[in-house]
């Protein structure tokens, strides 16, 4: 599929069917995400894959928005381990793991399996009950799995700002 037209179609997916994610389609989309660029390449990213019924059952008892999805993957940086941008101090992590989520995201799209980019969480409290690191920050959670049979994108989806409101030439 056009790179375009899959970027079109795709959609957040909060309704899953119960049909497991393929070993291989799942270590597709963790290479993809092993392929996104980060600032100077310093891989900041940790990417924990949630998917053993006790690991859900904690997540999901913690992530409303979790969406009953077979595999979570929690999307990590660690500030100490990226670059940090001399002028502001601002380091790069948290978007250099948006660069990996989107990967993930769209080979997931490209294998025919949805998902769904969620932050609305209380990360402190997911960070301690999954004992990550302390220096690692949480920065997304994508849901992973086949969409439901009535699985439906939202109903602004297409709904997309003109150009002219979007981008300025200087």
């Amino acid at each position: 599929m056009d790179l375009t037209r899959l970027m079109a179609e795709r959609y957040s997916v909060r309704k899953y069917s119960e049909k497991p994610v393929e070993e291989a389609d799942l270590e597709a989309v963790l290479e993809a995400g092993r392929l996104a660029p980060t600032a100077k390449n310093l891989q900041p990213q940790r990417v924990y894959v949630i998917q053993s019924p006790e690991a859900l059952a904690k997540a999901r008892a913690l992530i409303p928005s979790a969406f009953n999805a077979p595999v979570l993957l929690l999307c990590c940086g660690t500030p100490e381990a990226c670059w940090v941008n001399p002028f502001t101090g601002h380091p790069s992590d948290e978007t250099d793991v948006a660069i990996v989520a989107t990967h993930m995201m769209l080979k997931a799209a490209q294998l025919g399996l949805g998902t769904c980019y969620v932050c609305w969480m209380d990360t402190p409290k997911v960070h301690r009950a999954f004992g990550l690191p302390a220096e690692e920050r949480i920065h997304c959670l994508l849901t992973l799995g086949h969409p439901a049979q009535d699985a439906l994108p939202s109903p602004r989806h297409a709904e997309r700002r003109p150009l002219a409101e979007t981008v300025a030439r200087l």
